[in-house]
């Protein structure tokens, strides 16, 4: 057989044959869809926020499931001179065509009933917060964004309804978690008590005297009176005996509230009672986590998420480091005020020596 023969035979099985799109489609499209997901997810949130401050209700629509479909369809053709000495007119022409189809099937589900009490309204489980300290994220952020009080010492709130509430020494304990995580002398453990699932938050003993300083702030200011070192952790405003603390939680609709005091109104909309008006970033304490939102009448050219909500735009700047933290960390609280779970941490007895 003439030797271009058998190369364009080879050619068109090898066409024939290139019909496995698997491998690649996962390559490409599990990146895609899931950098989709979450960009949509950081702008809804975005849009939430900002409503808030407008006393609009925030909707939420997720994406339960994504089903990829794809047809691949080839033909080949192929003529060719076989006798290349004939005197017979021949052929020597060969092509190839395919079609390529893509259907995926997207599915989304309102967050609405049950659920959307559970992914907003349910204040998150105290476990879950000291979970993520024992992680090790920083208390210092975890606490100021998710906590309103410990044992009736509360949190600084941007909005009009809880502004007069703070109390100065709420920072002061922050700032003593804090230290005491970073020194390593923090420490929780979840026990079965009969049908009951027990939190035990411990402060390990330590030969430094500014850690057992903090120690003994926080005995003292959240009125604990115990000889051991091992606290029980609830949720609540109030502690039912001197051994407990409780923590006073927010949900996550709280938290949006929150982070709306950091939304750029426009003036004449704050000018007209279009939004409320709540305490300005530049007027609360520094620790307390804000998302800086900025707003304008054009879309922007920097900007790690943007949204359009009425005849505005609003953005969390790419070069802001802190507010994008912020938005980061929301998809956590997000899951665990969905989900109810509390992350799983190690279950270790810290002795007192």
């Amino acid at each position: 057989m003439h030797a271009r023969l058998r190369w364009l035979l080879i050619a068109s099985l090898a066409l024939a044959g290139c019909q496995s799109i698997g491998p690649g489609a996962i390559q490409r499209d599990r990146l895609d869809y899931a950098g989709a997901i979450a960009a949509t997810w950081r702008e809804q949130t975005l849009l939430n926020i900002v409503k808030l401050r407008y006393f609009d209700a925030p909707a939420f629509l997720e994406v339960s499931s994504v089903i990829g479909s794809y047809t691949l369809q080839s033909d080949v053709s192929l003529i060719a001179r076989i006798f290349p000495n004939s005197r017979a007119d021949t052929n020597r022409n060969f092509g190839a065509t395919g079609t390529y189809t893509d259907h995926p099937t997207i599915s989304y589900t309102p967050v609405t009933g049950q659920k959307y009490i559970e992914k907003l309204l349910r204040p998150i489980p105290p476990q879950a917060i000291f979970a993520m300290i024992q992680a090790g994220h920083p208390a210092d952020f975890i606490l100021s964004l998710s906590v309103r009080g410990f044992n009736n010492v509360f949190n600084q709130s941007a909005g009009p309804a809880r502004k007069g509430r703070q109390d100065p020494a709420f920072f002061q304990l922050v700032d003593a978690f804090y230290r005491i995580q970073q020194s390593g002398a923090l420490g929780i453990r979840i026990e079965k008590r009969g049908h009951d699932e027990v939190t035990l938050l411990f402060f390990r003993a330590t030969a430094d005297p500014e850690v057992e300083r903090d120690v003994r702030f926080i005995m003292d200011t959240l009125e604990i009176k115990t000889e051991g070192r091992e606290l029980r952790l609830t949720l609540g405003s109030a502690a039912r005996n001197s051994a407990e603390i409780a923590l006073l939680t927010r949900s996550m609709w709280e938290i949006l509230a929150e982070l709306s005091g950091g939304v750029d109104v426009p003036a004449q909309d704050l000018t007209e009672g279009r939004a409320t008006t709540m305490t300005p970033p530049g007027e609360r304490s520094r620790r307390l986590p804000v998302a800086r939102i900025h707003s304008g009448p054009e879309p922007p050219a920097d900007a790690y998420i943007a949204v359009q909500y009425r005849d505005a735009w609003f953005w969390i700047d790419d070069r802001d480091l802190a507010s994008k933290r912020v938005v980061t960390f929301l998809m956590v609280f997000s899951s665990i005020a969905e989900t109810g779970a509390v992350p799983q941490v190690p279950i270790i007895t810290i002795p007192a020596n």
